[in-house]
């Protein structure tokens, strides 16, 4: 978005605000003091913000505000997480183009499994009840265990027992739910979040270490086996082994990087949104000055 007149210097909050408050922080600050306008924005992550609607402070500042730019999905980690990237970035780390799994089929059917547990999150957040359903109670119950590459829905048959267990005690231990969940399904609906791209939605740092990377990395380790005994079978002799496995050892890359080097999330009608919200931003100030 930069061009002659209009330049960007990003400065990262302080080095004594902590990580997880960073946001709340450097909101409270700006806003505090007024400093938020034509020569300074935030640039954050949306979170749960986004979906309450301005039902709590933060929320409001991040919904009303025209110099707050957020994610639009939960944060930066839901985009590298993009499930039609995964394949892709499955290829850059291994080199090797079979598809063992379909990964995007995949995380689109986990989606669809916690998508009533995510309501039930966001819900506890809308209604202050989040200390008895905490973003790390969420986590903890979609967490994926011990994929099998050969029968990776058995992990999915597990995550959808232990979600409805865990939406069987929420009814129970939060019984007004049975009037307000709805609506707060609705809403996010409404929003855009669907079973299917609820993913997008959850906590980032949950997704990507507790679903991504436990499908990814089995799946990239079968992969490399499977390159290097290839390469073992067609070597003519020894040395010419010991050579191509190591040039093929050496151009391979951990997945967590070639996640973040993807670039399928571009897909997204929540990118096209998040770019809307910038040029909306920057015409907004060019018509002050």
């Amino acid at each position: 978005f930069e061009d002659e007149d209009l330049k960007f210097e990003v400065m990262l909050p302080s080095r004594e605000t902590s990580l997880q408050r960073g946001k709340k922080s450097a909101l409270a600050s700006m806003m505090s003091g007024d400093k938020l306008g034509k020569s300074l924005i935030a640039c954050v992550d949306a979170d749960y913000d986004y979906l309450l609607e301005g039902k709590t402070e933060h929320s409001a500042w991040l919904n009303d505000s025209p110099y707050v730019v957020h994610t639009q999905v939960y944060a930066i980690e839901n985009y590298h997480c993009y499930a039609e990237g995964l394949h892709e970035a499955c290829v850059m780390a291994t080199l090797n183009d079979k598809e063992l799994i379909d990964l995007a089929a995949f995380l689109h059917e986990y989606s669809t499994i916690i998508w009533p547990l995510l309501v039930w999150s966001v819900w506890a957040y809308r209604y202050d009840h989040f200390k008895e359903f905490s973003l790390s109670d969420f986590a903890y119950v979609v967490k994926l265990h011990e994929i099998n590459v050969n029968q990776p829905l058995k992990s999915l048959t597990k995550l959808r027992q232990r979600v409805n267990a865990t939406q069987n005690q929420l009814y129970q231990t939060f019984p007004d739910g049975k009037q307000t969940y709805p609506a707060m399904r609705d809403t996010m609906l409404r929003l855009g979040v669907k079973p299917e791209n609820c993913y997008l939605y959850m906590q980032g740092h949950a997704l990507f270490e507790g679903a991504v990377m436990p499908l990814l990395v089995p799946v990239c380790g079968r992969l490399r086996k499977e390159r290097e005994q290839e390469i073992n079978q067609l070597s003519c002799h020894e040395m010419q082994r010991q050579n191509e496995l190591a040039c093929y050892q050496h151009s391979t890359f951990p997945i967590e990087a070639m996640l973040k080097k993807g670039s399928a999330y571009k897909q997204l009608p929540e990118y096209d949104l998040m770019r809307e919200q910038i040029k909306t931003l920057i015409d907004h100030i060019r018509g002050e000055r």
